[in-house]
């Protein structure tokens, strides 16, 4: 028997997810690399399983949609995606001070996660020194995610799970 796709009812719960998540970027944009989306990213992984990267790719659309296309455009195939796997493999965790280190870990890798795409448009040169003027960035994202997640991860997992149990 054929798994059965996703309901209309699942795909609008997905993109009011992945709306909201954009949302609540724009909200915050006037802070350097301080943003909800790993977080959200994360729950979505825990929640939600591999089914999360449906509110995930409705975040990236419209990030294309209002910032346009660009190299970063191609970043957010790959790395929002590892993300969610990153919380499909700690669903696990109860301790949000794990959660809080996982996010804080990957808003400090962020720039390294998106270098290769600039290895492959051009070299190493390129690629070592977008990197590397990142990093101040990088430490703000960090930063920002390990305190977001501290604070929010544990009351917006349990919201999310109470939602998803519905659909």
């Amino acid at each position: 028997m054929a798994k059965k796709g996703a309901t209309l009812r699942q795909l609008s719960f997905f993109a009011i997810l992945g709306a909201l998540t954009f949302g609540a970027k724009v909200a915050m944009m006037g802070l350097p690399n301080i943003e909800p989306v790993s977080l959200m990213v994360l729950l979505f992984g825990a929640v939600l399983g591999r089914r999360a990267l449906y509110p995930v790719y409705v975040y990236v659309a419209l990030e294309c949609l209002l910032f346009g296309l660009n190299l970063w455009s191609v970043n957010y195939l790959y790395v929002w995606p590892l993300l969610v796997l990153l919380g499909w493999l700690f669903r696990g965790m109860e301790s949000p001070w794990g959660w809080a280190v996982l996010s804080g870990a990957f808003g400090l890798g962020f720039g390294l996660l998106c270098a290769p795409v600039y290895l492959v448009t051009g070299g190493w040169a390129f690629a070592v020194s977008w990197w590397v003027s990142g990093i101040p960035f990088d430490l703000f994202h960090c930063a920002g995610n390990f305190v977001i997640a501290l604070a929010l991860f544990k009351p917006l997992r349990r919201t999310l799970e109470r939602l998803w149990a519905r659909i």
